[in-house]
């Protein structure tokens, strides 16, 4: 019978490390979703900057003002906006770190969550200097479309922290199916992928003098729809290849989970696209962008082993 007993006396834990109480896996884990949820809020704020106009509000980085940290009343709500994505920055930071402590601290060491823990952490500093090149270049929306695309990867590597912390074994798998959800993972980031291309070829550019990529917006747009035909597609089947084998119940409703969210998504895309791309429509659907990234992933993580 598998365990999660945290206590391992064959391996001592010394210095800095006695400090940091010893978790459980259901602590790693509450961790991860901590860092899902603050990291999809942090996709939703930047939307709401760029959405705004606000992407300059903070003409500099990484102080908001040549000559201070936090803006001055005179920069108005536009500031506010942006100042205030940057210190959400801050809390996804500081939940990076303390889910890396605990998975550094868990017993017995699991390196395979250490790295995920380690790249995840990684990313945000690494966000963050995206951001700041972001504005110090005029909100370049090449740059704008990397900034975005940092915290995809990291609830990638959250998830994938957290499915691969489970203590019971992976069901066998047939190959169909393992081979549909590792396709629905490439389809969902070409379509997520393609999408920051249609934003930088929008009107949202974050700023009104901000310039664009330069690619025609109808094309890419339906280039960008063309992608999440093909998602749906390789979806459905992943949902029906479920059900008529031998699979795990988890992948099965995760299954259907993702083409739900799919619909639900493609819904929002094409009526933002038809009225004429209203902000709060298009808030919403990066909200969902992240909730898919994040269900595409625990589909990926449940594939489970190759059937025998």
């Amino acid at each position: 019978m598998t365990t999660d007993a945290p206590t391992h006396p064959t391996e001592p834990v010394n210095g800095f490390w006695r400090l940091v109480p010893e978790p459980s896996l259901d602590v790693v884990r509450r961790w991860g979703w901590t860092s899902v949820v603050v990291n999809i809020g942090i996709v939703v704020t930047g939307g709401l900057v760029r959405l705004t106009g606000s992407g300059l509000g903070c003409p500099t980085w990484p102080s908001c003002t040549d000559s201070s940290y936090v803006p001055h009343s005179e920069l108005g709500f536009h500031a506010a906006i942006e100042f205030g994505n940057r210190m959400l920055g801050f809390v996804v930071a500081v939940v990076a770190i303390c889910t890396w402590l605990v998975v550094m601290r868990y017993r017995p060491r699991r390196t395979d969550l250490r790295r995920l823990a380690t790249a995840a952490a990684l990313g945000v500093p690494l966000q963050a200097v995206i951001g700041g090149v972001s504005v110090l270049t005029g909100l370049n929306p090449w740059i704008v479309s990397a900034h975005f695309l940092v915290s995809p990867i990291i609830i990638t590597l959250t998830v994938a922290m957290m499915r691969r912390s489970r203590t019971s074994p992976y069901p066998h798998t047939p190959p169909v199916v393992r081979a549909l959800a590792t396709a629905c993972v490439v389809a969902v980031w070409v379509a997520v992928a393609l999408g920051t291309v249609v934003t930088g070829a929008g009107p949202h550019s974050g700023d009104p003098e901000t310039g664009r990529n330069g690619f025609d917006p109808e094309i890419i747009s339906q280039l960008h729809s063309d992608s999440v035909f093909a998602l749906l597609g390789v979806s459905i089947a992943l949902v029906i290849a479920t059900r008529v084998t031998a699979t795990s119940r988890t992948l099965r409703k995760l299954a259907a989970w993702l083409l739900a969210m799919e619909l639900i998504q493609g819904a929002v895309g094409f009526t933002q696209y038809f009225t004429g791309l209203p902000w709060v429509l298009v808030l919403i659907h990066m909200f969902f962008a992240g909730l898919l990234i994040a269900l595409v992933t625990a589909v990926y993580g449940e594939r489970g082993t190759p059937a025998t």
